[in-house]
């Protein structure tokens, strides 16, 4: 018998909600400026899911 709990997978850049500041608080400095993919290690296309993600959430005053 083996029992297997269900895999749970970390959500790609692309998947976090903008309803999330914790979580994009990884991805900004502490004045609120969004980190270069230098320091973010990712890839082109999340850096921009991510950018654009910020952006939504600073216009409904979610986040800094």
């Amino acid at each position: 018998m083996s029992t297997t709990a269900p895999a749970t997978q970390t959500l790609t850049p692309a998947e976090i909600p903008f309803t999330t500041p914790e979580v994009m608080r990884h991805f900004v400095t502490d004045t609120g400026k969004i980190l270069p993919r230098k320091y973010t290690h990712l890839t082109a296309k999340h850096q921009r899911a991510i950018t654009r993600t910020l952006k939504q959430s600073r216009n409904l005053l979610l986040a800094k």
